[in-house]
């Protein structure tokens, strides 16, 4: 008997293997928002055998992509002892965009009200927002970033800025996060003589 319980538990991870893998594949075509009929058809299964697995898409989501998401949590501890912190929170920026874009619909999701996707914001403000927030601290005691950023709202934005599509693509949210941090740099509109980021010049008529 317990050497056919063993059986059944292999069976059972081999099918969320392949649920996994059908997932993975089918975000990357239609989108995190895809239908679970088209991950059952891709995984050949039922669509009831997605649900016992899953029970909801969000708990799919974060399965598919918790490795990343850990990746990018292992990242922030290793660049936060970085002598430079401005290019170490750059760096992270960069690999955040790039698990954002290359996951077609997720800048879209994190952004949604849907609370079937509670679990999946749970998720980025339980481990990315400490992360990032490990980077902007550094950033901040070497008088390099703007006290007044804050991890959430900085993910936020960039989560908003990786929303592509058609004539807005990956290149573009990149240029555009790149855009997004220089201006959170202390000093960084002060060369030139040109007026402090947010200053507005009214000129006479």
């Amino acid at each position: 008997m317990p050497q056919e319980g063993g059986v059944r538990e292999a069976g059972t991870q081999r099918t969320r293997q392949v649920l996994l893998a059908a997932a993975a594949q089918t975000f990357v075509e239609q989108g995190v928002n895809a239908p679970m009929r088209a991950i059952a058809g891709r995984a050949q299964v039922g669509l009831g055998t997605v649900y016992r697995h899953f029970p909801n898409r969000a708990e799919l989501v974060i399965a598919v992509y918790r490795h990343q998401i850990d990746e990018c949590v292992d990242l922030a501890v290793e660049l936060a002892d970085s002598p430079d912190p401005r290019s170490a929170l750059s760096r992270w920026a960069d690999a955040f965009v790039e698990f954002l874009v290359t996951k077609h619909g997720l800048g879209a999701a994190l952004q949604s009200e849907d609370a079937s996707l509670h679990t999946l914001h749970s998720l980025m403000l339980d481990k990315l927002v400490p992360a990032c927030g490990l980077l902007i601290d550094a950033a901040v005691a070497r008088g390099q970033l703007d006290p007044s950023v804050k991890a959430y709202v900085l993910m936020r934005a960039i989560g908003n800025l990786c929303i592509v599509g058609p004539g807005y693509e990956r290149e573009d949210a990149r240029s555009m996060v790149a855009r997004l941090l220089a201006g959170c740099w202390l000093g960084a509109c002060l060369s030139n003589r040109q007026p402090a980021c947010g200053t507005v010049i009214i000129h006479a008529g």
